[in-house]
């Protein structure tokens, strides 16, 4: 199994509930760290307008964490592509692939969030039209062929040739977040990695794994159990009291969580509301929250669902954690093979 993690940072603590609560300087720290521990991999989220001053260019800090670390892969959970010029995110995606060697993974995504859509002067109804002709422009700029010329409904680009190209070839991994069941079969069938989100039970989560495996082999390809990424929230505990604080602060991020999904009642919110009513979750079941021994025994159940790829979520940010993790966690799973996902959904 491979562990990475998922969240974000800001220039300062606001004392908001969020996935980006640690300071830019710690952060950083934190993630050259998980890249010494041997952690896989990184997701970092892109949020706009929060007023607290979180870090919203996520591409610019994966350039500078491209140079603060070695091995870790670095990838955005997600871009959201209706906000975003495609000829300058390609190029962006490009130069972070070549600094990184190759390390590079796009998340890519639609957004769900109306005020973001606001503050842009974007209709929301508009965002699956953008993000589908983005999409294609970034697919069609790498899959070689020169210079070309784009003609969409947003977006019109006259000979145009990205440069650099991307390191890794034909481009680099494209992951996409989905929860509905259409979402997921048609993430598979074109071709995306899938990011799973921390809402879902570990049976749930099995189930989704298995619908996307059919529809990835439903289309003549191989399944990687690697190419699905599952966040969990992480709070490891060293007394009871600890263990109460640390539910009593996920209750508070998942109250977050669903206000800002049923906020977007729109269309396009739809995977976020779906992550929750279909899971009709409870702390304990979907959050790795609790003692190592505890923890480990919640990363099992996951495995016999199919997981190969964990994303930790720890809103602390705690670095003694991500050690404690990496010493006492990760090596019960190094050798382990995911379950069979069609046995266990």
């Amino acid at each position: 199994m491979k562990f990475g993690l998922f969240g974000g940072a800001s220039v300062a603590t606001s004392g908001t509930v969020s996935d980006s609560m640690q300071s830019l300087e710690a952060y950083i720290d934190y993630v050259c760290l998980a890249d010494r521990l041997g952690y896989h991999g990184l997701f970092l989220v892109e949020h706009h307008f929060m007023g607290t001053g979180q870090i919203s260019s996520a591409l610019s800090l994966l350039a500078y964490l491209a140079a603060r670390t070695r091995r870790i892969r670095l990838g955005t959970g997600v871009v959201v592509l209706p906000w975003h010029n495609p000829v300058l995110l390609a190029e962006q995606v490009a130069t972070i692939d070549q600094l990184s060697g190759g390390r590079f993974d796009l998340g890519v995504g639609r957004g769900y969030r109306p005020n973001e859509f606001a503050g842009f002067r974007m209709s929301p109804e508009e965002a699956t039209r953008r993000y589908a002709e983005t999409l294609a422009f970034l697919r069609r700029c790498w899959s070689g062929g020169g210079r070309f010329e784009h003609r969409g409904e947003f977006w019109q680009f006259d000979d145009v040739v990205i440069d650099p190209p991307a390191r890794q070839q034909p481009h680099p991994p494209m992951w996409v977040g989905a929860a509905s069941d259409d979402s997921i079969r048609r993430a598979g069938a074109d071709g995306f990695n899938l990011l799973l989100d921390q809402i879902g039970t570990p049976e749930i989560v099995g189930r989704r794994i298995a619908t996307y495996r059919e529809a990835v082999e439903g289309c003549g390809r191989r399944f990687d159990p690697a190419s699905v990424g599952v966040t969990r929230a992480l709070h490891l505990v060293d007394n009871d009291a600890d263990w109460r604080a640390a539910h009593e602060l996920r209750r508070k991020l998942v109250d977050q969580l669903k206000a800002q999904a049923g906020a977007g009642a729109s269309s396009f919110a739809h995977d976020k509301l779906q992550a929750f009513s279909d899971s009709a979750f409870t702390v304990d079941e979907a959050a790795l929250i609790g003692y190592p021994h505890e923890v480990a025994d919640k990363v099992e159940l996951l495995r016999q669902q199919g997981v190969d790829y964990v994303l930790l979520a720890d809103v602390t940010g705690s670095p003694r954690s991500l050690e404690v993790f990496a010493r006492e966690i990760m090596p019960r799973f190094a050798d382990a093979a995911p379950g069979k996902v069609g046995e266990a959904a």
